[in-house]
């Protein structure tokens, strides 16, 4: 009876000592991911603020920088095109840039405001990359397809900016002018699309008339 009591005793204290174990063992893996989540706080960045909404100067400085630089890129394009339509493109976007630019200058002047691009803008390094890109190709179906590539894609991030333009702008006259050009982008886009996909096929007419 005794032996049987000790057993019992024996099998109480083996139950609570693994029961204390569990719980230590759950309180220090516990301490552990609090020390480590603390740990990773300490070393993790804050998260970037969210960018400062444009002002009615950031919007019309940022549409000075895309229309000097389109007109520009179009100045190169007329100069080192050879299709007939590529050269014809390039001489519209000059022209048309140009003029939307000084419309642009024209609503500043009207509104008092002074163009002034945001902080952190990189739209003028770009712009200087992609014309040395241009004027580093070699003269002939390379630099078309080149120059007509980039339109397409600038024509479609500055259609995006307007959409962004459009909404930030807080003064009705601007937000007037963002609108009407939003058509005159598109038409552009429009045009260089169908410019490219003829380009594109270009070289598989080419191969096939070879074979």
């Amino acid at each position: 009876m005794i032996r049987l009591s000790r057993g019992i005793a024996l099998v109480g204290v083996c139950a609570t000592i693994a029961a204390c174990a569990k719980k230590n063992n759950a309180a220090d893996s516990a301490a552990a991911a609090d020390s480590a989540a603390k740990a990773a706080a300490a070393t993790t960045p804050p998260a970037a603020p969210a960018p400062a909404p444009l002002t009615d100067a950031n919007i019309l400085g940022l549409l000075d920088e895309i229309n000097m630089a389109d007109s520009a890129n179009g100045s190169i394009g007329a100069s080192m095109g050879t299709g007939a339509d590529v050269k014809s493109f390039a001489h519209e976007m000059e022209r048309d840039h140009h003029m939307m630019r000084k419309s642009g200058q024209d609503l500043a002047k009207k509104l008092n405001i002074t163009p002034a691009a945001p902080a952190g803008d990189t739209l003028p390094a770009f712009a200087t990359k992609m014309q040395a890109n241009l004027k580093g190709q070699a003269k002939g179906a390379a630099f078309d397809k080149a120059y007509i590539d980039q339109e397409v894609a600038v024509h479609q991030f500055v259609l995006s900016a307007l959409q962004s333009f459009q909404t930030a702008a807080q003064d009705t006259s601007l937000k007037a002018a963002v609108t009407k050009s939003t058509p005159t982008i598109q038409n552009h886009l429009d045009k260089a699309q169908k410019i490219q996909t003829k380009l594109s096929a270009a070289p598989a007419a080419d191969a096939s008339k070879k074979k």
